[in-house]
């Protein structure tokens, strides 16, 4: 048998959030939704007289480029006259050309406010990219644009111009891009950095001189990116926001198919009919490890270790409950929360729960692959499929290949062929060392931090335990690396790694509507949005600290966010109210 970790308390904490009111928990006020801080400096005003295509260029030198290009060329600037300076803005579209004459170009954009702040915010992408993600609209400010408004704004489409699954309205030559290597090494790095650095020359030629808080800003791909530019390029940047971020995206890309390779007997797929059973089970066994039954599963590190079953901790076989009498469903078809699973059902939610161990170190020493916590959305994203799929067992003679929104990394990136079935994919076979090689350009997994703390920089990751797109298993692996790597009292100067129980990839959730005790309870919202912008802002430009504890609001509920490895552990009070829980430790 695996032993139960033990648990002490300690008192203490494509996608952006909208801000809600947030108090501290017995530390610094956090900045008001909307709250504007001082500026930078005085703002530089400038006018549509500025960016004349003489001023703007043409051009700009490739030396000024800090990886290889060749060549850059702009177009000229857009003035958008408002009321007044604050909402005038123009904008500066660019091609970053490549190197090798089969790539493709970067596309980015830089928007220029009339009144400007000293600030610049790199937004990153979403998906695969291929678009540019500024620029959408009215101010053009993109998604999720800041409270401040005298904020410059840049991105760009990192080098393809094909969503995934071809060009919109086209077909799959669309996606030829992914089988060009400089095309991968920009998607997964170079386009960062030599966007920034195109948008620092524009910015140099229009304002007079470069931003003094440079910040970049992502969700999902995009906080990928954040981590990719702290870790790579940490002189660039004074500020890192990054939510979900799908930082193993490599083995992310993969992870999928390894389910439905895992699935290719018969005997082994987790159809749909249990996703109910499975529901049940993880709350019957994690909700009340916080101390309270309430739909919630609050105490994720405890939660893993039961049904991470590569761990050594935890029992032995935390499926028994489901298991059907000697490994023979007696009703395949039951959908009820009462369903039983078969042996073979139960080895494929093993590996779905369980850390994945590659035949080889990936980038940066990585041999693992955190996967997927007990949560209540265990079909979101593909976990559970419907349909076979060619290659397995069943399959029909027409059935389709499966794909998945990584599906391209797979059979391009990997297997280099288009049209091959990424359920071909053998883990340590002639694929390895062309798998190590994409993940030394796309993970953003280098635990060490250090240049970017040394320099001043600053950071707030987020994770949602419920999230079913991304992995919280490798985002919680990321942060434990680090702080392995740096010490907790080094990585507390510097950054937060909130975790948000039981939402997912847009970091919302609810509670689910069956506790722990099995009783039918009311489902609430799980409160989850804070002004984590402002928030970095304050830290960077002021040097006000978050707290390690954030109290968010939700209607009438309240809740501690805490900072990985910490989770609210309820102590006794109104269950709606912040101050019945504590940070605990795992």
């Amino acid at each position: 048998m695996r032993s139960h970790p033990g648990i002490a308390s300690v008192v203490f904490a494509a996608i952006a959030l909208s801000a809600t009111s947030t108090t501290s928990f017995g530390a610094e006020a956090i900045p008001a939704p909307g709250s504007k801080l001082a500026p930078a400096s005085e703002n530089r005003i400038i006018t549509e007289s500025d960016v004349t295509a003489e001023r703007v260029g043409s051009s700009i030198p490739v030396e000024a480029i800090g990886e290889p290009v060749s060549a850059v060329t702009l177009s000229a600037a857009q003035w958008v006259a408002g009321a007044d300076a604050a909402s005038s803005y123009a904008t500066v579209d660019g091609s970053i050309l490549p190197v090798d004459p089969k790539g493709k170009p970067i596309n980015f954009r830089v928007i220029l406010p009339a009144s400007w702040s000293r600030r610049a915010i790199q937004q990153g992408g979403g998906g695969m990219n291929g678009m540019i993600p500024v620029g959408g609209g009215g101010f053009g400010r993109g998604r999720g644009g800041p409270s401040d408004p005298g904020v410059a704004l840049y991105g760009s489409d990192s080098g393809h111009q094909a969503g995934f699954g071809g060009p919109r309205g086209g077909g799959p030559s669309g996606d030829t891009w992914a089988l060009n290597d400089e095309a991968i090494k920009n998607l997964g790095y170079m386009q960062m950095k030599k966007t920034h650095d195109a948008a620092m020359v524009i910015m140099e030629r229009v304002y007079g001189e470069r931003p003094r808080f440079n910040y970049y800003r992502g969700g999902s791909q995009g906080g990928r990116e954040a981590l990719t530019v702290a870790q790579r390029y940490p002189a660039d940047y004074d500020g890192i926001l990054a939510d979900v971020p799908i930082l193993s995206f490599s083995s992310l890309m993969l992870a999928p198919e390894l389910i439905r390779i895992q699935e290719k007997p018969l005997a082994k797929w987790v159809t749909p009919a249990k996703a109910a059973a499975i529901r049940k089970e993880f709350i019957r066994q994690c909700d009340k490890l916080d101390g309270l039954a309430d739909g919630i599963i609050n105490n994720y590190m405890a939660a893993r270790a039961i049904f991470d079953v590569t761990d050594g901790v935890g029992p032995a076989d935390p499926w028994a409950a489901l298991r059907a009498p000697n490994g023979v469903d007696p009703d395949p078809e039951d959908r009820s929360a009462s369903a039983r699973l078969t042996d073979g059902q139960i080895e494929t939610l093993q590996l779905v729960y369980s850390r994945y161990r590659f035949a080889t170190p990936l980038a940066n020493g990585v041999r693992t692959f955190g996967m997927w916590l007990p949560n209540t959305d265990v079909a979101g994203s593909g976990l559970i499929e419907s349909v076979r799929f060619r290659g397995q067992e069943g399959a029909g003679d027409n059935a389709r290949v499966h794909s998945h929104l990584g599906a391209l990394g797979v059979t391009g990136f990997l297997m280099q062929n288009l049209a091959a079935n990424p359920l071909d994919y053998v883990e340590g076979g002639p694929l390895n060392q062309r798998r190590r090689q994409i993940s030394e350009w796309l993970d953003s997994t280098n635990p060490d931090l250090t240049a970017f703390h040394q320099r001043g920089g600053k950071m707030i990751v987020t994770v949602g335990t419920n999230d079913t797109l991304a992995s919280p298993g490798a985002q919680l692996d990321y942060f434990q690396s680090v702080i392995d790597k740096m010490g907790q009292d080094q990585v507390d100067a510097f950054a937060r790694f909130f975790v948000i129980p039981q939402t997912g990839h847009g970091l919302t959730g609810v509670s689910y509507s069956v506790n722990g005790d099995g009783q039918t309870i009311p489902v609430t919202q799980i409160p989850a949005q804070f002004d984590k912008m402002g928030m970095l802002m304050a830290w960077v430009e002021k040097n006000q600290a978050p707290p390690k504890v954030l109290v968010v609001t939700s209607g009438n509920r309240s809740l501690p966010l805490c900072s990985y490895p910490n989770y609210p552990q309820y102590v006794g009070g109104p269950v709606e109210s912040a101050s019945s829980y504590v940070s605990t430790a795992p």
